[in-house]
């Protein structure tokens, strides 16, 4: 289950995230925002299947985030304020939990939504066929289409509205695709969403350092011109995917 947290305070952050890691280990958290105008940007180009939700954030309200983008995903709101509780169950409010956050209040909440993710989970995929990821990608160069065999990208990454390839050779060619689209297209066991704007072949990774603030720094083999900072929330589920869990 994909997890969405829209929180400012970090030490909220930090203490939802220690719950979620010690009860749900297969949970992903996808991001953690602090402000409207970013989760109004993400939400509007990303999706999860659960959202941990503050009432005040960085900019506003957060019921300002629905008067800009459809939100259909549940909500578990976390806040200090008990007025709007009414006003939450009116936009996918599945609990409403008041700080400082009870850990078993928090558990069963996420318990609830956990049965009936794997539920329909368990039906859609015996009504899905066999998935079959991107072996070969079409790039453009000027007016001319080719196609890169998915073993020749080192990482895919989106700079200046553009999405590129770039080749194990440092090579960069413009794809049709955006990051999304293309996170759900490739081999998951071969690729790796590091960021937002970047995904890095496991075979283009030439070493992984500790880094400030429990991050990592990722080097990949031959590219000189890339520096990839792992976010803290990113670190479990990268080295889950290193090792082939």
């Amino acid at each position: 289950m994909k997890v969405l947290v829209i929180e400012d305070e970090i030490p909220a952050q930090e203490e939802l995230v220690r719950i979620l890691r010690k009860h749900f280990p297969n949970i992903e958290i996808v991001d953690i925002i602090g402000s409207v105008r970013n989760s109004v940007e993400w939400l509007g180009n990303n999706t999860a299947d659960l959202i941990f939700m503050d009432i005040q954030l960085l900019d506003g309200c957060c019921f300002d985030i629905f008067d800009v983008v459809e939100v259909r995903t549940p909500i578990i709101f976390t806040t200090a304020y008990d007025q709007y509780a009414l006003k939450a169950f009116k936009v996918n409010s599945v609990d409403y939990l008041l700080k400082p956050i009870d850990e078993d209040e928090l558990v069963a909440a996420v318990r609830k939504m956990d049965y009936k993710y794997d539920n329909i989970r368990n039906l859609i995929e015996s009504y899905m066929p066999t998935v079959r990821y991107k072996t070969r990608i079409s790039v453009k160069t000027g007016d001319i289409y080719r196609f890169l065999l998915i073993d020749e990208v080192a990482y895919f990454i989106s700079e200046d509205g553009f999405t590129y390839a770039v080749t194990n050779n440092e090579k960069k060619h413009i794809v049709d695709y955006t990051i999304s689209s293309l996170e759900t297209q490739l081999d998951p066991k071969c690729f790796f969403r590091v960021s937002r704007g970047c995904i890095v072949s496991i075979d283009s990774i030439e070493k992984i350092t500790a880094y400030f603030n429990s991050r990592l720094k990722v080097t990949l083999k031959g590219c000189k011109n890339i520096s990839i900072i792992l976010s803290r929330v990113r670190v479990p589920d990268f080295l889950n995917w290193i090792d082939d869990k």
